[in-house]
């Protein structure tokens, strides 16, 4: 079959590898009918997540139909068309079973393949989906390609990265970040009643979408974030800080932006190896610090009615659409946010 694959820092090739079969009873193997490059896909692809083995298919987003299952699959069948979390987990554990399935004790993150030991990702026209019964979930009818692969991550992340900051609608909240999963973050702290978000980018077409999603732009190259905020907080600092860069800058950005009593919520994926503020600080601050992965799997249910009545603006999202033959291209895009690119949707079939 075809696939994207990994070959080492910014390489990725359009290629042949083995389909993928039924490694145990509980597996489904899923007809890929569109896919996504995410974000935190470039942190392997510039290796700043190093490990990935060569020729592993690439990303964690992705949709399509159940076309074979294990012998203990009892919730899907063939032909069911399904929405996928970024990994996959049980539905019984300790940990999912309180709705944390992004630390189930068997999960497994799509596209990561390190020494010989792993899954292969999405961007490919099948992939092995094992525990299918706990990890996917069958599509509503008449949902979109397009809702159903933001579902199974950056969507879902956003409502995460918004609902552990608990946003209030008197209170003043602002994102670090506007790319999709800063607009995901947008979309539902607006959605939970948040009226005053400010949004902080140096990319003009990002602040462009956030300032269409109901935000109020900074662009930190030309404008002083924090003097801007504490304006509008009589010094204070914002009330919650939505950050989901994960690079260092932005983590000490968010931290300079919280007020003393404020809420940092963390959803970036974290590559540094240290903090950028010490505990002291933290305490100074008497800071709320919620960090982690975001359970997709556990809050499907949550945003899908959200998901649904909103889904011409999410699938707006996707500003390209192309055959995943065309996927070397799509990163190289992607990554240098050329053309104004936001998200782009791969087909496997053309």
């Amino acid at each position: 079959m075809n696939a994207l694959t990994f070959h080492g820092r910014e390489t990725i090739r359009y290629e042949d590898i083995p389909e993928p079969v039924l490694e145990s009873p509980g597996d489904a193997i899923v007809r890929v009918e569109a896919c996504s490059i995410c974000g935190s896909d470039l942190h392997p692809y510039h290796e700043r997540e190093r490990g990935l083995d060569h020729g592993c298919a690439m990303g964690h987003e992705f949709t399509g139909e159940v076309v074979e299952t294990g012998t203990d699959v009892k919730n899907l069948h063939v032909g069911d068309y399904v929405v996928s979390p970024f990994t996959v987990s049980c539905g019984h554990c300790f940990y999912c079973q309180r709705g944390l399935s992004s630390r189930c004790v068997h999960s497994q993150l799509f596209g990561w393949r390190s020494q010989g030991q792993g899954l292969h990702g999405g961007q490919a026209a099948y992939v092995r989906v094992p525990l299918a019964d706990g990890t996917l979930v069958k599509r509503p009818d008449g949902m979109q390609d397009e809702t159903a692969i933001l579902l199974g991550d950056i969507l879902a992340t956003g409502y995460f990265c918004a609902r552990q900051s608990m946003p209030a609608p008197e209170g003043v909240q602002v994102v670090v970040g506007c790319g999709p999963v800063g607009l995901m973050a947008i979309w539902a702290a607006r959605r939970m009643g948040a009226q005053r978000i400010y949004a902080i980018d140096s990319v003009a077409h990002r602040l462009d979408w956030a300032r269409k999603w109901g935000a109020s732009p900074i662009n930190y190259l030309e404008e002083d974030p924090l003097a801007i905020v504490r304006d509008a907080t009589e010094g204070r600092g914002a009330d919650q800080v939505l950050e989901v860069v994960g690079l260092e800058a932005a983590v000490r950005s968010a931290f300079e932006l919280v007020r003393p009593g404020g809420t940092l919520s963390a959803v970036g994926v974290c590559t540094g190896k240290h903090l950028p503020f010490s505990p002291v600080e933290a305490y100074d601050r008497n800071l709320t610090y919620r960090i982690g992965r975001c359970p997709a799997r556990s809050l499907l249910t949550d945003v899908l009615k959200w998901a649904q009545e909103d889904a011409g603006q999410l699938a707006t999202l996707f500003t390209h659409h192309l055959p995943l033959e065309e996927g070397v291209e799509a990163y190289r895009m992607f990554d240098q946010k050329s053309d104004q690119c936001m998200k782009v949707l791969l087909r496997p079939g053309g």
